[in-house]
Formats: structure tokens, C-alpha cells, sequence
């Protein structure tokens, strides 16, 4: 956490607070739909991964597992004031909530809440795009009613499901980005990074696991199976038809099993502190992005003291690590956001071509807002 000098005071928290919750109901812009999204003229696209931030009702409510000399002066207001900072450092291309982004079961208003959650981001003007944790929904809206809120509010991307699964297609929030080449380059007008955003649910609904985690339905896996193939026909057609598949990265909620295959140790980078909390039943979505091929990185949230990244079978596994100080945390062990950076192909002519590499590095809540854990996921030449 930022050192108490470095920090707004908390009336002044609470006037910027009310000032971005205003902002938030401001109405949709035209451009908030529809909007392309596409690699800077620098050849890099920014992700900024913000996981659990358990936001409730603003000053009133406490922060969990901090520092006794933090304890008094904390709440909410310092999720928002740690959004702010690290968006001004890091100045993302997105802006990705991984779930449980308000604590349902001490939220007033839901959608309150929501508004007051997001608000950092839409007072920036940055894209966004939000998932539901299982925490979400347990106060006054369904998720569904949840996700119709979250597509109302401005500079949003996301959607209450695909359109052309809508029909079939289990949980809210699916969804599909794609990111255009470079501006002027002769990939303007086509996707070379695909993202694919999924709801992982709450709880089972099955009886005998009705307290078990949810999992990533056969139907979604269909839509992304679906969406992976027919976006790879788009990339290798006319015109400036490409080789291979555009790379991907997929983000939701809660973790699949496979993130149980690592520790401290055998992790490329990062700490697990606490088990998975994976669902009990395997439903197999591991093993359909690896037969796909073009997911480099799937990246959760969920488990707020892991934020390991480790690599199974040619495939990332990441955690975001804890953002919100509502959530349960770690005394001294810094509230952290998660960065993923691609950047493109130089060519030859002073253009940028595909996808050359995605990168990630983690942005730690202290006094200097910390870089740690750099590390390369993925590269389209030999490391």
C-alpha cells in the first residue's frame, strides 16, 4: 500500500468518489458501440487486468487484512485511488475487471456500487470490458441484470452475450474483442489479437455440488471454438492474407483445475499463497484451448493471494493477483494489478506487421507503484 503521505486525505477521497459517480451516470456515448480498437502507432497494445476489487459502499466500508497503522483511514476510496494511479502510469490501451467487482453480500445498491467501481476507468475515457466474479450477484441484481447495467455505462465494450450465440449460450458476458493492426499499416482493417472474455458462474447448479464452484460451460466452449476458427478464416483471406492464426488471450473469473499444477516453485514467476479454487468438476476447457492453439495466455482472478503466471502445455496460466482492499488480502503484501503488453513485427518499409510478442509485468499498490515479475508469455520467433 502507497506510504499515508503519499495518500489523498480521505475527505478528498470522498469529493473525487462522488465527482467519478456522477461521471458514471452520465449517458452512453455513441461512440462506446461498435468502437475498433487497434495497436498504437508505437506497435504495442496495453492491457490492464484489474482482478476482485470487492467494492461496497465507498468511504464507509473497511478495508480487510491491512496494516493496524493503515486500518483507520482505509476503505473503498483506496481501491479507487490505487485505480487511478496505476492507470495514470500505465496509460492502458484496455482496461479488463476480472470479476467479483463489487462484494455483493455487504453492497447497498448494486448498482451504486457498480458505478462506483468503474468509475476510475470511465472518468479516463480508456475502453474497458468487465466480466462477473461469483461474488457479484449476491446483492440486489441478478447477473444478468447485472451485465444489461454494465453495457449501458460509457466507454464500455462490454456485451450481454455474442449476438449470434445469444440463443444457446450459458452465463453473461461472453465476449469477443478483436485488436486491428497498426494505424496506416497494411493490417488496419484486420484482427491480430484476438480476446476472449468468459463467465465462469457463481456456484453449481447442480444439487450434490451446490456449494461447489461454477465452470466454463460446453456451450461456451462451443462459441469459442466457433469464434477461434472463423477468425482465423479472416485472418489468412484477402486482403494481406497472413500464415498461422492471430494469437489470443482469454480472461474470466474463477480458475480452471490445471492452475493446481503450480507452486512458488515451479511457476515462472510469482507466488501461490493459498490453494485454487478451482470447481470440483474438470470441464474439459483446458484441454479445448490447447487443441485450438491460439489462446497464448488465459488470465483469471479469484484466488487474491496468487499471482503466479506458469506455462502447461503451451499455454499461460496467470493469475491477476488481489486489487481491492475489501477483498482479503495480505498484511504487507501490497494490493497489485496485472499489465499484458503486445507488441508487433517491425517490418522492413517502417511499418508494423503481426504480432511479434505479449509481455507481462504486475504493478504493485506501494509508495513507488512497483514493477516486479516481467516475463515474455509468448513469442512468434524462438526464444
Amino acid at each position: 500500500m502507497a506510504d499515508n503521505k503519499t495518500k489523498t486525505s480521505l475527505f478528498d477521497f470522498f469529493l473525487l468518489s462522488v465527482f467519478l459517480v456522477c461521471l458514471c451516470l452520465a449517458p452512453v456515448p455513441a461512440s462506446a458501440q461498435g468502437r475498433k480498437l487497434s495497436f498504437g502507432v508505437n506497435g504495442q497494445f496495453k492491457i490492464l487486468q484489474v482482478a476482485d476489487m470487492h467494492y461496497a459502499n465507498g468511504g464507509t466500508t473497511r478495508c480487510q487484512n491491512v496494516l493496524p497503522s493503515q486500518m483507520a483511514h482505509c476503505s473503498d476510496l483506496n481501491t479507487t485511488a490505487f485505480m487511478s494511479r496505476v492507470m495514470a502510469a500505465e496509460k492502458p490501451d484496455l482496461i479488463v475487471f476480472t470479476g467479483d467487482n463489487i462484494f455483493g453480500s455487504n453492497v447497498k445498491d448494486a448498482v451504486k456500487s457498480m458505478n462506483a467501481a468503474f468509475a476510475p476507468a470511465i472518468a479516463a475515457k480508456i475502453p474497458w470490458v468487465a466480466v462477473l466474479g461469483n461474488h457479484d450477484q449476491e446483492s440486489t441484481l441478478s447477473r444478468q441484470e447485472l451485465m444489461k447495467h454494465i453495457v449501458k455505462l460509457p466507454n464500455t465494450l462490454s456485451k450481454v452475450n455474442p449476438p449470434e450465440a445469444a440463443h444457446y449460450i450459458d452465463g453473461f458476458g461472453n465476449n469477443n474483442l478483436q485488436i486491428h493492426g497498426a494505424v496506416e499499416s497494411s493490417l488496419h482493417n484486420k484482427s491480430v489479437l484476438n480476446l476472449y472474455f468468459l463467465d465462469s458462474g457463481d456456484y453449481s447448479s447442480i444439487t450434490s455440488l451446490s456449494k461447489k464452484y461454477d465452470w466454463i460451460k460446453t456451450s461456451q466452449q462451443f462459441w469459442f471454438d466457433q469464434t477461434s476458427k472463423r477468425l482465423q478464416k479472416e485472418y489468412n483471406k484477402e486482403p494481406n492474407p497472413q500464415q498461422g492464426t492471430a494469437p489470443g488471450l482469454a480472461y474470466f473469473h474463477i480458475p480452471f483445475p490445471e492452475f493446481w499444477s503450480f507452486d512458488s516453485k515451479n511457476a515462472s514467476k510469482g507466488v501461490r499463497q493459498e490453494e485454487t479454487g478451482s470447481a470440483t468438476t474438470n470441464s474439459g476447457f483446458f484441454t479445448t484451448l490447447v487443441a485450438r492453439g491460439d489462446v497464448k495466455s488465459v488470465f483469471v482472478g479469484h484466488d487474491h493471494l496468487n499471482d503466479f503466471c506458469g506455462e502447461l502445455k503451451g499455454l499461460n496460466l496467470c493469475y491477476g493477483g488481489g486489487f481491492g482492499y475489501h477483498a482479503y488480502g495480505k498484511a504487507g503484501w501490497e494490493r497489485r494489478a496485472r499489465v499484458v503488453v503486445a507488441d508487433l513485427n517491425k517490418k522492413g518499409t517502417g511499418s508494423w506487421g503481426d504480432v511479434k510478442s505479449i509481455r507481462t509485468w504486475k504493478r504493485l499498490d506501494d509508495q513507488h507503484l512497483s514493477v516486479i515479475d516481467e516475463q515474455v508469455l509468448w513469442t512468434s520467433s524462438p526464444k
